[in-house]
């Protein structure tokens, strides 16, 4: 029985490590696309939306970065979608002349807010751009996304960098992002497979995400709903790693655990849920969406698969006599792992940063290992992150843009 166990355990963080692998490879073999779009000369109409709930410290300084974008001011209109603001704020916000629609639920979530505003907005739009209240978007993002839509992507996600580098979480949360962005976006598009959305900085053509929202009803992870939905309609997602988004990261463990806790219970849930219908896809010869409804969701988390091949090459070198699988295979899987970790991160960010994230790394592990003892019930339940961070303070922007 251990040795069953402990093969079928190894095979499938085997699988994780080649998996992510594979997608850093191809991420690092794939060059950065520059984005000719000074060449467009037809502008599409973008809504750009904002779900904000008790976002009162942060949402005024979003809108005001708004007017800095080089766009024609008539071809774009931000939308503030007000949940539990104050009168003081909503008034604030009114004064800019942003288009401010209040809404109020018994359990809020994003996708009730996002559909609250397609109800009351009109159809006058060629593409909808759906960012979080915290989210700063540089002066030409909508000029590059405007390009790809005219190219005739329909689904198109922007990179998100990190505003602040303030503390350890944040370069933790940092460094997090730059990995993901490489494999699962940049990586993916690499091979063929569409990018996985990230939840903000995301642009559809208006009436794909208007169809599309009103199919989800999820409290937590509504990404990973749209992104399937968005796939089973035809269209592939395009990462667009020239157009940036900036995103305020954590900034110490207890919005850590909040954010981590809502991720992995969504995961699991989408897991469950999309298993069978990931499966016959892949029967059908739909990669793309077995890749985002299986293999994504099936992926166990980078720091708990480093976590999980640190104990198991430490049992292995402890019990080389007993152990059914050659120490000499957990230390081989364990290197490709740091690997796959390391091939997506910048040359600029291997400096003090990177020492930071290491050392807040065994803390951050903790937390996660915890946290799966403690998952039932947070798909249920909305989670809200906190943001403070009004400007961009992240001395190596450059390297996280890549």
């Amino acid at each position: 029985m251990i040795t069953i166990i402990t093969v079928i355990l190894f095979v499938y963080l085997a699988g994780c490590v080649l998996y992510n692998l594979l997608l850093a490879i191809a991420g690092r073999l794939s060059r950065k696309k520059k984005i000719a779009y000074e060449e467009t000369a037809t502008y599409a109409k973008i809504a750009i939306l904002i779900p904000a709930y008790k976002e009162d410290s942060i949402i005024l300084s979003t809108v005001n970065s708004y007017n800095r974008l080089h766009y024609p001011l008539h071809q774009f209109e931000v939308v503030v979608i007000a949940d539990s603001l104050q009168s003081r704020t909503m008034e604030e916000l009114a004064a800019t002349g942003v288009n401010v629609i209040p809404v109020k639920f018994d359990k809020s979530t994003k996708a009730k807010s996002l559909n609250t505003a397609f109800e009351k907005l009109g159809d006058n739009y060629d593409l909808a751009l759906i960012c979080d209240a915290d989210n700063m978007l540089e002066a030409d993002f909508l000029l590059k996304i405007n390009h790809a839509y005219q190219q005739g992507h329909h689904a198109i996600q922007g990179q998100r960098v990190a505003k602040n580098l303030n503390t350890p979480f944040a370069i933790l949360d940092a460094a997090n992002e730059i990995i993901a962005n490489h494999l699962y976006r940049k990586g993916a598009n690499a091979l063929g497979l569409s990018s996985s959305v990230i939840g903000s900085g995301m642009a559809f053509h208006y009436p794909l995400i208007k169809q599309v929202l009103r199919e989800i009803q999820a409290t937590g992870g509504f990404d990973k709903v749209l992104q399937l939905l968005v796939i089973s309609k035809g269209h592939s997602i395009l990462y667009l790693e020239d157009a940036y988004v900036y995103d305020e990261k954590i900034t110490h463990a207890a919005v850590f655990e909040n954010q981590r806790k809502r991720w992995m219970s969504s995961q699991l849930v989408y897991l469950r849920t999309f298993w069978g219908r990931g499966w016959a896809a892949l029967f059908k010869g739909d990669v793309n969406y077995f890749n985002l409804a299986v293999c994504q969701n099936a992926l166990l988390p980078r720091m708990l698969l480093l976590a999980a091949l640190t104990v198991c090459t430490a049992l292995g070198f402890l019990l080389q006599r007993f152990m059914p699988v050659s120490y000499y295979w957990w230390v081989a899987l364990f290197i490709l792992n740091i690997l796959s970790l390391l091939l997506p991160i910048p040359g600029k960010f291997f400096s003090k940063y990177l020492f930071t994230a290491v050392v807040t790394l065994p803390r951050a592990v903790g937390i996660m290992i915890l946290l799966l003892f403690r998952l039932k019930g947070a798909d249920k339940t909305f989670i809200h992150t906190t943001h403070t961070q009004t400007g961009i303070d992240n001395p190596l922007l450059d390297a996280a843009r890549k």
